[in-house]
């Protein structure tokens, strides 16, 4: 606090509400000596909070109904006000007129809080006008009281800047009151120190606004409304209290929660309103488009073309608050989708009985029509409600959608709307679901795009069909999404992370969600893992293990790491005499997107969504176009675990569309990307148009250095391990062994064997070791690779075809020694069951390191060895991103994954993966 030449200065506070409460509390911890409260009667038996923080500590409270009669001051008023003595009178915020006997009876007089920079704005209602006249500017006033009305000499005044989506409450929460209660302290401080200036306020600029009533809040269509901008402006002008209206179907509804929608970004699925025609009196008047619903609200448009999304409709006869979307439905409309009720959901229903029983205190069988708030419960209970429905129930609701759902009958349909949709709440979560008998269970997965929480088809309706590498069927067709697809997705994803829920949202709770969705890919495991058999070939022990279980593991690690993300504070020289302090944040990037591999397609989501996720972004992910469908399922559960619409989309389709598109979008401030080699460049070159970030995992030719001192049984078993893992379809696949002379002849026998014992059949067979390649174009490829192998000399010792007699996309696991460098087989991965065996001099460990150096890529690398000095070497001169050391394939969702020269750069994994997904700010302050 500022240092008073009279920090005993007697002050009276006059006024009420939680505002007065803190200025009251701060003035007393700055010493002053608070001789009374004035404030107004109780209602309803409770006390003004002001006059409870005032009792509370002792101080003297008045309770006036009012302060003067035929413009007189009551002279029993006067004379107890006056022998307080008081030298400053302080009026936070006071809704009584006060005689100016009261006024201007302290030495110092009076000082007053307004909540606009005077002049303008003067008058009852200075927010809400700030707001309605879309000012870019507003803040607060304390000025000196004098006889007209915010007329007086102005003592301070402090400003902000006016967000697009400030409401009426958001800009006095988080300015007008915490910055309020801390300017009035600063104010009395300069009265006491006899600093406080008057100035005058000018008359250029000065504005009167009448005090806003439910009858200047209607809509005018012709003028409030006429733009998008002055429509949105009015509603958040308006918010809660009055409230802007309109006549809806000849019923007077108040309309609030808005929000600017850009131009040309119409929310994924906006569509006419599915129950009667909305009738809008005035709003057609000069031809602007029909209203449109989508999961977030209802859209109104303006004269300009442009729109505006309203989330929450009033309807004022019977008080109900409704989601905007829902104006115009039938009750039976508005409840749709809690029809074929589960067993689980009909047990619902008696617990949300007793859950409001033991609340209203009412015995006995409640009838749907019961209204909560009608019954005697208050805010309070909302909460009580809340908690309970999540504890017993295990459904999160908010404050805000009970008081949307106010009867028993819609809370039961809202809780079974939420335990099956999570997200938006918009009803039983359906969509076009492909469903098969598979591995001794039913699986259901989408087969559309997932844009704004919403599976759709491609805006071309064009689909493209996804084969099962075992049987080489069609499963389904999937949708082939395309450019438009893309920017419907950025425009969803813009709008979360911009003006979304999942943008204002608290990283605890981003957590939860994040924690959620793994418990429900945990829930479904055993389903994710059969579609990722079925879909990519994977054998079905490793998809449940590796696949689905290191997904799983992604995303509950990066869920702890949500809150914290932090930056730090930097000692940097001082401006003197004044000081500094500099600080740094991290802060989400914003919208990202994410082109995934067919190898390994669930997981490679998993490690680059959850740190993105984590980051607090939001993404548009392209899977591979072959392996679409754990991708599309993956979203259902995103859906279910409750994340807002926008923050995850997901878009199957070609690369050369809709890859291309993300890369070139200029929304997209971020991509990462696994895959090939010459994709990556042809991906950097596209982000470098618009100098998008981007990290790069790519191609390998992963050395592996097998020593003669070795513990030499391990090492077959690691090396056939690091080759044939999921079929060779391994970014980090051991792509060249280099065996140390000594014992290469008895370790190639060693591998035929193990090579021998592999069984080769149907990935879903718990018995089956090595399944098919992922599709027939990457097998061709694989034989060909094969037979360059042997055309340059190489020997092949086994394998190098196609599985005779055995239908599916299968390649025999391969052995090639005699590997010279020169080769292509040496320089070139396979990405397939193919082992490649050089030797190499006994003891020349300068020399093998030399050779498996001699690559563009540096993703992976191994040693095999007793000798720590070895290991040591090794693992210090490799050029590789990773280096096993005695053993290979081990990577953990804690470790950083990533690799240099042509296999890219950036990390996945580990705390170092937030750092693809986040930007630092530097803030430096001068006191």
């Amino acid at each position: 606090s500022v240092s008073t030449q009279n920090p005993t200065m007697k002050i009276a506070i006059i006024g009420q509400s939680a505002f007065g409460a803190e200025v009251f509390k701060l003035l007393q911890s700055k010493g002053y000596d608070i001789v009374g409260v004035f404030t107004i009667p109780d209602k309803g038996g409770k006390e003004d909070i002001l006059a409870q923080a005032a009792a509370a500590a002792n101080v003297p409270v008045f309770k006036y109904a009012r302060w003067r009669v035929k413009n007189q001051v009551i002279p029993e008023i006067f004379e107890e006000y006056k022998s307080l003595g008081a030298e400053l009178n302080v009026l936070p915020f006071c809704s009584q007129f006060i005689p100016m006997e009261i006024i201007n009876y302290p030495k110092h007089q009076s000082i007053v809080y307004h909540p606009s920079i005077l002049p303008r704005h003067r008058g009852a209602s200075a927010i809400n006008w700030t707001l309605i006249h879309g000012d870019k500017i507003g803040g607060f006033s304390i000025f000196w009281a004098d006889d007209g009305l915010d007329t007086g000499p102005v003592l301070l005044t402090r400003e902000v800047k006016i967000e697009p989506e400030d409401t009426l409450n958001s800009l006095y929460k988080r300015f007008l009151f915490p910055e309020g209660v801390k300017a009035m302290g600063e104010a009395v401080d300069q009265i006491a120190a006899g600093s406080a200036p008057k100035l005058v306020q000018p008359a250029e600029g000065a504005t009167y606004d009448p005090k806003m009533t439910a009858e200047l809040a209607k809509i005018d269509w012709a003028t409030t409304g006429a733009t998008a901008v002055q429509l949105h402006n009015f509603i958040r002008g308006c918010d809660r209290v009055p409230g802007a209206w309109a006549l809806v179907n000849g019923e007077r509804v108040s309309l609030f929660g808005s929000r600017l929608v850009p131009a040309g970004q119409l929310p994924a699925a906006a569509a006419p309103n599915p129950g009667q025609d909305l009738l809008i009196e005035g709003y057609a008047d000069g031809g602007r488009k029909p209203p449109l619903t989508h999961s977030d609200g209802l859209l109104l448009f303006g004269l300009d073309g442009n729109c505006v999304s309203v989330a929450t409709a009033r309807l004022e006869a019977s008080g109900k608050t409704v989601p905007a979307k829902q104006l115009g439905l039938s009750p039976d409309q508005a409840a749709a989708g809690v029809s074929n009720l589960t067993d689980a959901e009909s047990a619902m229903k008696p617990e949300l009985q007793r859950i409001w029983r033991g609340i209203l205190a009412r015995e006995g069988d409640l009838p749907d029509d019961l209204d909560f708030f009608k019954a005697g419960a208050g805010s309070m209970d909302v909460t009580r409600l809340v908690e309970e429905i999540k504890n017993s129930i295990q459904v999160s609701l908010s404050n805000e959608e009970v008081y949307m759902a106010t009867t028993l009958g819609e809370l039961f349909a809202l809780v079974v709307q939420r335990s099956r949709a999570g997200a938006d709440g918009a009803g039983s979560f359906q969509y076009d679901a492909v469903r098969l008998q598979a591995n001794g269970m039913e699986v259901a997965f989408p087969r559309q795009a997932f844009i704004n929480n919403r599976f759709v088809d491609a805006a071309s309706g064009k689909t493209s069909p996804t084969v099962n590498p075992f049987t080489e069927e069609v499963i389904c067709e999937v949708a082939y999404c395309g450019k438009a697809d893309v920017d419907a997705a950025v425009a969803a994803a813009s709008a979360a992370f911009h003006s979304g829920e999942w943008g204002r949202m608290n990283a605890r709770d981003r957590s939860r969600l994040m924690f959620r969705l793994a418990d429900l890919m945990e829930a479904h495991k055993e389903e994710l893992a059969t579609i990722e058999s079925l879909d990519s070939g994977a054998v079905y022990t490793l998809a449940l293990k590796t696949h689905i279980g290191m997904s799983i593991d992604s995303f509950r690690y990066f869920a702890g790491w949500c809150d914290k993300i932090h930056g730090q504070t930097i000692p940097i020289n001082h401006a003197r005499p004044n000081r500094n302090l500099t600080l740094t944040i991290r802060e989400p990037i914003g919208v990202c997107g994410i082109v995934t591999p067919w190898n390994y397609p669930l997981m490679m989501l998993a490690w680059k969504m959850s740190a993105c996720l984590a980051a607090g972004n939001t993404v548009i992910l392209k899977p591979a176009q072959v392996t679409p469908l754990t991708s599309l399922k993956f979203c259902e559960l995103v859906a279910r675990a409750g994340f807002p619409p926008g923050v995850v989309n997901v878009l199957p389709g070609p690369g050369a569309a809709v890859g291309q598109s993300i890369a070139e979008h200029p929304e997209v401030r971020k991509l990462g990307f696994t895959g090939s080699t010459p994709v990556g460049r042809t991906i950097m070159a596209a982000c470098s148009a618009n100098l998008k970030k981007c990290s790069l995992e790519l191609g390998g030719k992963s050395p592996l250095i097998v020593f003669a001192d070795c513990e030499f049984s391990k090492a077959v078993k690691m090396a056939c391990n690091g080759v044939f893992f999921n079929k060779g379809e391994n970014c980090i696949a051991a792509g060249r062994l280099f065996v140390e002379a000594s014992i290469h002849d008895r370790f190639v026998e060693a591998v035929k064997v193990e090579i021998a014992k592999m069984r080769i059949g149907d990935p879903l067979d718990r018995a089956t070791d090595h399944g098919p390649q992922n599709h027939r174009a990457h097998l061709d490829k694989l034989l060909e690779y094969c037979q360059r192998g042997v055309s340059e000399g190489a020997k092949l010792v086994c394998g190098g075809r196609r599985v005779a007699g055995l239908r599916g996309f299968f390649m025999e696991p391969t052995l090639f020694t005699g590997v010279q460098d020169h080769m292509h087989i040496a320089q070139e991965e396979s990405f397939g069951p193919v082992m490649i065996i050089s030797d190499f001099p006994d003891g020349d460990i300068d020399g093998v390191l030399s050779r498996a150096n001699a690559t563009e890529y540096g993703l992976a690398s191994g040693v095999f060895t007793r000798d720590i000095y070895k290991a040591l070497r090794v693992s210090e001169r490799i050029h590789a991103g990773t280096v096993f050391v005695n053993t290979y394939n081990k990577t953990d969702v804690a470790a950083p994954f990533g690799g240099f020269k042509q296999s890219g750069f950036g990390k996945d994994l580990g705390e170092e993966a937030l750092n693809e997904y986040l930007k630092t700010k530097t803030v430096t302050m001068e006191f």
